[in-house]
């Protein structure tokens, strides 16, 4: 087995590294515009670090060859866990800063509230950071309204950009020679899609669609009553499918039928494929429904939501039937689209206030996601569809004789019986160590927490930190034992990652470690 050129991954994780400071320049600038200007320093400090690290290795491994597959992979699993460690430096500064107070009042330094001062400790500062820059909107702040605007805009920054991806970012603003290098990188942020044949000016493209639709967005808030500030930052988790709120009770602090129903499309539009939306925006139209993972989000989105609705009313969950459908609607497509909005209580942690099925059928939709390149997570669409009518496939190959020329059909796509192999059991490894992990993540929660949580919520909110989804049962919060937060940390990680990468990371260090067999 060859080894892992780490020159060539310590040099593309300090570009990427690099990228990230870049927002926290950007970050200063809000910070001066809403007058929390004791925020300032913290940034200025966090992006001289941050672009120090990143300058380092890239000065020390400027001549290292381009990625092969192998690198890339490992570039990915590293950079990931080394910004979502590195992107808390904003959280733990500030909070320090509000803590010591040592600056002049014109700075404008607020007394400490008990929701910044979580942020103290290093290990809920990391678990934001991951928790913004993987898009899953799990959160520390137990009550997010009390925060300073400087880490409600890092907040939603760190999950508009982790909603793309870190390495897209890096290959749109820090463009390298060499493109089979980029695609190579941008391969293993679990992206494969092309709107053109070279990488930049698809990376290019899939931003200047992004940027849209989270104007669109922000316009539609603004429309239906949001004030300009929360219309800014749901707008932006909103189209990245990130689900951090400026409020405490997420979209529900408006108590407004028309922002929950105006919500909705926010979420579905980051559920769509970036090739899917260039090609509408180009005059395609057909592409809503003849695109096969286009069509199978709004299939699933529309079964979905109508048997959560039932079980919700079947259960008397809520006083009216507008409500119930309102609400069983908007937590299944938040839900699937990994958002993880909320406007309904799903669980009170001990307290039992969805049933078992309500709130297992949620942990579904949080598995399959929805279309892969999109904003979302979870398994995504085309997997899903590949593992059921590959298993299909496969149980009729018993019944059909050895000479038979079998194909697979994808959509618009037959697979001969090579690529058919090769898809079916990528999605199954996928499929399996997702299970996996996933285990793992509920056993350790099962352990460490009071026995009186009922074991559906813990799946849940194990599921919503793996499939980077945001919805809580109740459980997830400053309170949590630190080993908890530790396990959904590495459970939005591997979830962001798709597994494989993750996989890759873990077989080069015990190769270098001399223990792989």
């Amino acid at each position: 087995m060859m080894r892992v050129d780490m020159a060539t991954v310590g040099r593309d994780v300090g570009r990427i590294v690099q990228a990230v400071s870049l927002l926290i320049v950007v970050s200063i600038a809000v910070a001066a515009i809403n007058g929390e200007f004791y925020t300032i320093p913290a940034f200025v400090v966090s992006a001289l670090v941050i672009g120090g690290i990143g300058t380092g290795l890239v000065r020390r491994y400027r001549d290292a060859a381009p990625p092969e597959k192998r690198e890339a992979m490992v570039t990915a699993a590293t950079a990931w866990g080394v910004i979502g460690v590195l992107g808390s430096l904003p959280f733990l500064l500030i909070a320090w800063t509000i803590q010591v107070d040592p600056y002049p009042a014109w700075t404008n330094t607020p007394p400490m509230d008990s929701t910044t001062a979580v942020f103290l400790h290093p290990l809920d500062a990391v678990f934001e950071s991951m928790s913004g820059f993987t898009g899953t909107g799990l959160t520390m702040a137990a009550v997010e309204d009390e925060l300073p605007r400087a880490l409600h805009w890092w907040r939603s920054l760190s999950e508009w950009i982790g909603g793309v991806g870190v390495i897209v970012l890096t290959v749109a603003i820090l463009r390298r020679s060499g493109g089979a290098g980029s695609y190579t990188l941008y391969e293993s942020e679990a992206r494969s899609e092309k709107i053109h044949p070279s990488i930049v000016t698809t990376v290019r493209e899939i931003w200047k669609i992004f940027v849209g639709l989270t104007l669109g967005s922000i316009a539609l808030f603004l429309l239906v009553g949001m004030p300009l500030w929360d219309a800014i930052n749901h707008g932006m988790t909103g189209i990245a499918t990130g689900g951090f709120s400026v409020h405490a009770e997420s979209i529900g602090h408006y108590d407004s039928p028309l922002i929950e129903y105006a919500t909705v499309p926010v979420m579905v539009a980051g559920s769509i494929a970036f090739p899917v939306h260039y090609l509408i925006a180009n005059g395609e139209v057909r592409n809503f429904y003849a695109d096969l993972q286009t069509r199978w989000v709004f299939i699933w989105f529309s079964v979905g939501s109508l048997v959560m609705i039932g079980i919700l009313h079947a259960n008397g969950q809520y006083a009216t039937i507008e409500e119930t459908v309102r609400l069983g609607l908007f937590q299944f497509v938040s839900a699937t689209s990994n958002t993880g909005f909320g406007t309904a209580t799903i669980g009170g942690g001990t307290e039992q206030v969805w049933s078992a099925g309500a709130t297992l059928l949620a942990c579904l939709g949080m598995l399959t996601g929805a279309a892969a390149g999109s904003t979302v997570s979870g398994l995504k669409l085309i997997r899903v569809i590949t593992l059921l009518k590959g298993t299909a496939w496969q149980i009729r190959k018993v019944f059909q004789p050895d000479s038979a020329i079998r194909y697979l059909e994808l959509g618009e796509r037959n697979l001969d019986e090579t690529q058919a192999q090769r898809e079916y059991t990528e999605a199954t490894v996928v499929f399996v160590l997702w299970l996996i992990f996933l285990a793992v993540g509920v056993a350790v929660l099962l352990r460490v927490l009071s026995p009186a949580h009922p074991l559906e919520y813990v799946i849940f909110d194990v599921m919503s930190a793996q499939s980077n989804v945001g919805l809580d049962a109740g459980i997830t919060g400053p309170t949590m034992p630190g080993t908890a937060k530790a396990m959904l940390i590495l459970n939005m990680w591997v979830g962001r990652l798709e597994i494989i990468p993750v996989a890759v990371l873990l077989g080069s260090v015990l190769q270098r470690l001399d223990l792989y067999r």
